[in-house]
């Protein structure tokens, strides 16, 4: 999709440079914009995502009422390089000090991400979300799945509230159950296809072909229904449904067609990688987060003795890891990559993981709130990786931040995105997009 955006002009000093810079525009910007038709400023404004303004002139303060009648987002890009221009801040300034909201990008990157970002905000009003679940909570583990947030409806609401996205659910042991009863055959035919891509571990036929099926059953549900643009699955606290795991069905979903999804059916997590990944372009996936101030009670959920040894201060530092490895990561993303057995003893002896690694360097976390109307963003580095023989941490990341206090006292939840590069500024861009407000470390 295109953000679709309605070019605005001054009524009393539209001339040949507007012309010329939305000309231009159109141009350099034409994979992320379709431009409609150019309205006067006090004029009605049809359907869009956005308003834009090609040239900003000091009509603009003597026109303050009309900049308030707009309940679009307003977009100010006034050079040829896809930016605004230093001489625009004082009108930025002013409209802003009468709290009028304008969207001003100084480079072409955020530009592009604000496009992207108006269409995700459009696309997710016509959007929904698959998750397959029984009854979330009561399976393994309860005195840990029933604390969480995003199986309640009033977080299913809120989110259809704020962003318009719809959750769908389905049950995980129908869905496991026709995934087992599927042919031989239909898996083998998949793995031709994908097994000169897909690197396997020390994992046997059997395995492979039933994390195969539930990729096919994913698939089937997805091709059905193109309003799908996140899946999830119950896959911890209901894994007696299943003699497997989704994770390569997540990888393959992905590398296919970019589809969503959230480890053990967290659609906060969901919410938050759309509106992350789409808007931003960048690589992203979920992990669990155990900070070294955590002690004890981190170190026995993963079942290892201590956690690695740090160049800094330990209080900075968290060890990411997910089902027995560092999380589910998809190859594109990767600079490691494998499918190995199962780890967790939650899930069946049948059951796979993906062992993988995102480039070690600056990396940025971030979730939703559970109100959703606000980002936490933190900003770290993936230091280096640390294995632990027979625990629950075969391969986990170990992440410096900048306050490791500040991030317990912070966190919104165990689970946690990790984006490539150190990323506050993007996010705060396109949280004007999203009317999110940010909560940075």
């Amino acid at each position: 999709m295109r953000a679709r955006v309605v070019p605005l002009f001054f009524k009393q000093g539209r001339d040949e440079d507007f012309d010329k810079q939305l000309d231009l525009l159109k141009d350099i910007l034409a994979d992320d914009i379709e431009f409609l038709p150019e309205v006067g400023l006090g004029d009605a404004i049809p359907e869009a995502d956005a308003v834009l303004f090609p040239q900003i002139l000091g009509e603009a303060y003597r026109q303050l009422d009309d900049f308030r009648a707009i309940n679009l987002p307003i977009l100010i890009i006034t050079t040829e390089f896809g930016t605004m221009a230093m001489w625009d801040w004082e009108i930025i300034k002013y409209l802003q000090s009468e709290g009028v909201e304008v969207i001003a990008p100084y480079n072409m990157g955020q530009t592009k991400n604000l496009a992207r970002a108006l269409a995700v905000k459009s696309e997710l009003q016509a959007s929904k979300f698959l998750v397959y679940q029984d009854n979330p909570g009561e399976g393994f583990q309860p005195e840990i799945f029933k604390r969480f947030y995003w199986w309640e409806n009033e977080c299913t609401q809120r989110m259809f509230d704020k962003y318009g996205v719809t959750l769908e659910k389905k049950s995980f042991l129908e869905m496991a159950t026709q995934a087992k009863e599927l042919p031989e055959e239909d898996a083998e035919e998949v793995w031709q296809e994908w097994s000169d891509r897909l690197p396997l571990g020390h994992i046997n036929t059997k395995q492979r072909n039933s994390a195969l099926k539930v990729y096919l059953k994913l698939k089937e549900a997805i091709e059905a229904d193109d309003t799908i643009k996140g899946m999830g699955i119950n896959c911890l606290n209901e894994s007696a449904y299943s003699d497997t795991t989704p994770c390569l069905a997540w990888n393959m979903l992905y590398e296919e067609r970019q589809m969503i999804w959230g480890c053990e059916a967290d659609t906060v997590v969901m919410l938050s990688k759309y509106l992350l990944h789409k808007s931003l372009d960048v690589p992203i996936m979920m992990t669990n987060m155990y900070p070294f101030l955590m002690g004890d009670a981190a170190l026995k959920h993963e079942r290892i003795p201590y956690f690695p040894d740090v160049k800094g201060n330990p209080d900075n530092y968290i060890l990411a890891a997910h089902c027995g490895y560092f999380g589910v990561v998809p190859q594109s993303f990767s600079t490691e990559w494998a499918l190995r057995s199962k780890v967790l003893a939650i899930v069946d002896d049948n059951a796979t993981a993906i062992d993988a690694r995102l480039p070690e360097g600056p990396i940025t976390l971030a979730k939703l709130h559970p109100t959703l109307d606000t980002m936490s963003v933190i900003e770290g580095e993936i230091e280096k990786y640390s294995q632990f023989e027979d625990s629950d941490c075969l391969n986990g990341a170990v992440i410096r931040v900048s306050d490791g206090h500040q991030l317990v006292s912070s966190l919104t939840s165990h689970h946690y995105l990790i984006l490539t590069g150190h990323r506050l500024a993007e996010i705060r861009q396109i949280a004007r997009v999203f009317d999110f407000e940010i909560e940075a470390l």
